[in-house]
């Protein structure tokens, strides 16, 4: 469904999160535009959210889910999960679609490279857009990075390569393929979105369904990827092999060829070595010579909230990898920091997520001088912890403020302070950048006293 076929029609937008106000945007610009557009969330809005289109009606509760049962088209933001009860409801009543879709019929054609995976989604696509734009191409990077596609709708002049970054969410009723699509990891996650782990796998798988020529690049070091990898469509390349771009965890290699060195790179661990790897095949796949942007990568900054060093004092470095939502993240950190100590702040809202494997790395033996545990996840983190010999101290927090000082005590000059919780941050801050920059409000509080 294009834009245009919205003209003239009654329209309902479900969700007025970033990607629900870019919609508004890009109706209220269109020539013919709907007859009627109303606004329908969860709970009622805030006096500023209501402010930003106060002339629309706004509902919710039963009243919202008749109207967009009552309209033409839903167009449905990703936050909202399509296997909820009200959402069959609605689907069952009316057209539902959601911006991805709408952005995807004005692009058929077009050069496009979709991003997904459990993590290092962020990365890998600013990585592409990064070295892309040292190749001299005009890209535009957009999508769950916090970009919404409809804000670039059609832009002027067209770029040479659009990067998108798509989450499983947005990737769930896709209707539409891109030219190249990238799988990096599939990790157990969202599962109170997609209900189960199957369906999360499969909802991500989505994103290859709809373009038999597709070129999926996919991870030959996840073992979920390989044994899912014979279902997909178009042609299979892979990276993390040894037959073409992969890591050996201390450089970037091409075959046997060493092409670039930890160490020569701002972006720190394994997992982003891979990531870079990704990257690099990605672009090669889409026809760019990619050898000679090799040394690119060591202009490349890591983003904010993965493993971002956001202050040090009497020694101790802060580091904020609030983006590590899973265990598997955690874990990631923690190894892209090996070789000092460390006091990890760690728990949040708890999604059932399996904490063994996390609990198991940390051991004093390896540099874990303590962990604080945050509420409720890490309630389960602690008792996971207690059952193993070599454990450090457990220190519970009742709160961000007080993990920070709890682990301020514990850290020692020459240590890290890793905010890596392994947990979304549901229900103590809007999202995991607002509670990476609560982090960072924290700890430039911090005394420059040496620790206690």
């Amino acid at each position: 469904m294009r834009l245009d076929e919205l003209g003239g029609r009654r329209v309902a937008l479900w969700g007025f999160g970033r990607e629900g106000r870019a919609t508004l945007a890009a109706l209220t610009a269109m020539a013919d535009p709907p007859t009627g557009i109303a606004v329908v969330t969860d709970a009622p809005p805030t006096e500023a959210e209501r402010a930003v289109a106060a002339t629309l009606p706004w509902l919710h509760g039963e009243e919202g889910i008749a109207r967009l049962s009552a309209s033409d088209v839903v167009v449905r933001s990703p936050g909202l999960s399509r296997y909820r009860d009200d959402a069959l409801r609605v689907a069952a009543a009316t057209r539902v679609t959601t911006a991805t879709n709408l952005w995807g019929a004005e692009h058929a054609g077009e050069t496009v490279i979709a991003v997904t995976g459990s993590k290092g989604k962020s990365t890998t696509s600013s990585l592409i857009d990064h070295l892309a734009r040292a190749a001299g191409m005009r890209t535009v990077l957009a999508g769950n990075i916090g970009i919404p596609l409809l804000t670039h709708l059609h832009p002027e002049p067209l770029p040479s390569l659009w990067v998108l970054e798509l989450s499983s969410h947005q990737i769930s009723d896709l209707d539409w393929s891109p030219r190249v699509g990238v799988l990096l990891n599939l990790y157990r996650e969202h599962l109170d979105w997609h209900g189960t782990e199957a369906r999360y796998f499969a909802d991500k798988l989505n994103l290859f369904a709809h373009r038999s020529g597709i070129v999926a690049v996919l991870n030959r070091e996840d073992t979920r990827i390989r044994a899912l990898a014979p279902a997909l469509p178009g042609r299979h390349v892979w990276f993390g092999d040894p037959a073409g771009y992969h890591t050996d965890g201390s450089s970037i290699l091409w075959r046997d060829e060493r092409l670039v060195d930890a160490d020569q790179l701002q972006l720190r661990g394994r997992h982003n070595l891979l990531n870079a790897c990704a990257a690099l095949t990605t672009l090669e796949e889409d026809g760019v010579e990619v050898r000679p942007l090799v040394p690119a990568l060591s202009g490349f900054r890591p983003l904010r909230h993965r493993l971002e060093p956001v202050g040090d004092a009497a020694g101790v470095t802060f580091v904020n990898d609030s983006i590590a939502t899973i265990p598997e993240a955690t874990v990631a950190a923690l190894d892209a920091l090996e070789g000092r100590p460390v006091v990890l702040i760690a728990g949040g809202f708890d999604r059932g997520q399996d904490y063994g494997p996390l609990a198991r790395r940390l051991h004093r033996d390896r540099g874990v001088l303590a962990v604080v545990t945050l509420p409720p996840s890490g309630i389960r983190l602690a008792g996971e912890l207690a059952a193993l010999p070599d454990a450090p101290p457990v220190l519970p927090a009742a709160d961000l403020g007080e993990a920070v000082r709890l682990a301020r005590a514990h850290a020692e000059p020459g240590s890290v302070m890793l905010l890596s919780p392994g947990a979304p941050s549901y229900g103590a801050f809007r999202d995991f950048e607002a509670r990476g920059d609560a982090f960072r409000a924290l700890v430039a509080d911090v005394e420059p006293a040496a620790p206690a």
